[in-house]
């Protein structure tokens, strides 16, 4: 080994992004759904908070929850994709030491946030189906959504603070060339030139507080609703209760499979491609903030029908505004041809 790979430096001022490895000529075409998902993730999100913030009888614990949501899935897609943005455009792969803890808190911090907001959207559920409606509004004050809200911001807060500590006390002695796009946390810990396994079990405590107790607590939750969905007396109020929990059901998918999938393929995963666990590590970051506000947009009656409300509203004003200017092009051209302006 030379020398310049035993230099060992404890906070390397920098790190180098590779991207996709492997697939560097291709990067461009790889820019355009990257860009795409981002620009859906970006209008999608301040769509559903623009509705909710502008509808009253909207101002419910169900729609608080998904505004948490959405503002969740804004700042843990624009920690990662703007930068991804610039490797792939400009080929601008370094990042600072601290701006790529910074970055690794976020991810795993707004993660964790977003499990945390999916088991208290099922409370809601629980609550609004399993007890009379008097008593929802009674049980899910204001009060109580604050302090769910507050609770679930603290856990993710406090679960994600060990991340940057851990990652920061290790020496570097091998590389600062990181193999993906954003700085993920066990492509950083890999670096290390030391015994780095309390990194390691800390991601799968963190892993299992994601993934294990939120889904056996969203699990339990579904079972009291589902036990009193099929207790209703017709098929069509069974149908129409459940249909209030199709899109809190598809959300629950589309961030849990791919999160345990990406984690998995992490750790176990050696025999597969690199660029597949670097696709996948971006999926799980980039796919469920894109989904979240089209299932809910799509699926939630009450969202979906104030869309239709905003776009038939602003249709009718275009509509009008046109027919307004070529009434008033009609006149000026009658009364020019009256005056003898036009032949």
């Amino acid at each position: 080994m030379s020398d310049s790979n035993r230099t060992e430096f404890t906070n390397p001022s920098t790190f180098i992004l590779l991207g996709i490895p492997g697939l560097e000529v291709a990067s461009v075409w790889i820019s355009i759904p990257f860009c795409a998902m981002y620009v859906i993730v970006i209008l999608g999100n301040f769509t559903i908070l623009f509705i909710v913030k502008r509808e009253l009888s909207l101002h419910e614990p169900m729609y608080y929850f998904l505004c948490m949501l959405a503002i969740t899935d804004l700042v843990l897609s624009t920690s990662t994709l703007p930068k991804i943005l610039a490797i792939f455009w400009f080929n601008s792969r370094e990042i600072r030491f601290s701006a790529c803890l910074t970055q690794l808190y976020f991810t795993h911090c707004f993660s964790v946030i977003e499990s945390g907001i999916f088991v208290a959207m099922a409370v809601d559920r629980y609550v609004a189906i399993c007890h009379p409606l008097r008593q929802h509004s009674t049980i899910l004050t204001n009060r109580m959504v604050v302090k769910i809200g507050l609770a679930v911001v603290l856990r993710g807060s406090m679960l994600a603070l060990p991340f940057p500590f851990l990652v920061r006390q290790w020496p570097y002695c091998r590389t600062n060339i990181i193999p993906h796009t954003h700085c993920e946390h066990m492509y950083v810990v890999k670096l290390a030139c030391a015994d780095t396994r309390v990194s390691s079990y800390y991601g799968l405590f963190v892993l299992f507080c994601e993934i294990g107790l939120d889904v056996f607590f969203i699990v339990v939750s579904y079972t009291q609703i589902l036990r009193a969905i099929f207790s209703l007396s017709t098929k069509d109020a069974r149908l129409k209760t459940f249909g209030t929990c199709s899109s809190h059901l598809c959300v629950i998918l589309a961030f849990y499979m791919p999160t345990l999938f990406s984690s998995l393929t992490t750790r176990f995963g050696h025999n597969l491609p690199r660029h597949f666990h670097v696709f996948i590590g971006n999926v799980y970051l980039l796919v469920p903030p894109m989904l979240n506000p089209i299932i809910y947009g799509a699926r939630a009656k009450p969202i979906r029908d104030r869309l239709l409300q905003l776009f038939s509203h602003k249709g009718t004003k275009i509509f009008l505004w046109c027919s307004r200017f070529e009434t008033y092009v009609h006149a000026d051209l009658a009364g020019d041809m009256v005056l003898g302006r036009l032949p």
